[in-house]
């Protein structure tokens, strides 16, 4: 029996497995779920309004003019797993949302941006008090401060074996190296 190349597409045998990438308002969200996916993903990106002004927080993020308002979907197809890759809304009125987007997920990928890294905590907590196995990708934007990774982690305040990494959201060779670091570190906590 010949063995089959690879195509990239599902196969009858791969594991379907569910990631969230999830991070406060204006973090990159959107952007890493399109610079992963292998399908062009479906985004709920809509025009910031008068009205969103009023609860958005524009700070460090002012040239930002769209916002997700429900989710981000993409698939990214492994040798043996297929991941589907579900991009969470940043902001607080979404929270209703989280409770069924976290459903059967594997991981969580918590972007961050130490332009505004305070705003993580709130999606941290999420993450935590669902139980999720996560790890920490820190989006470098070119105005963010250079921060040490374990002046990170203090702050961030994360247990020794959670993964923190560098990435830049647009490239998907970083992208998929933050994600390995989150598969890898959910494959560690497996029995």
């Amino acid at each position: 029996m010949g063995s089959v190349p690879y195509s990239g597409r599902p196969g009858i045998d791969d594991v379907p497995v569910k990631i969230v990438i999830a991070g406060p308002f204006g973090v990159g969200k959107t952007t890493m779920v399109g610079a992963l996916s292998e399908i062009p993903p479906l985004n709920t990106e809509e025009v910031l309004t008068e009205a969103g002004a009023l609860v958005d927080d524009l700070s460090g993020v002012s040239e930002k003019t769209t916002t997700t308002t429900a989710i981000d979907f993409g698939r990214l197809t492994l040798p043996g797993v297929v991941l589907y890759l579900f991009g969470a809304p940043g902001q607080t009125r979404y929270r209703l949302l989280w409770q069924d987007l976290v459903r059967g997920a594997l991981g969580v990928l918590v972007l961050a941006d130490t332009r505004r890294i305070a705003d993580s905590y709130d999606v941290m907590d999420l993450v935590e008090t669902a139980g999720l196995r996560y790890a920490v990708a820190v989006n470098d934007f070119p105005d963010s401060p250079d921060h040490p990774g374990d002046v990170l982690r203090k702050v961030l305040d994360l247990d020794p074996a959670t993964p923190l990494v560098r990435v830049d959201a647009r490239d998907p060779a970083s992208a998929r190296g933050a994600l390995i670091a989150l598969v890898e570190h959910i494959e560690e906590m497996l029995p």
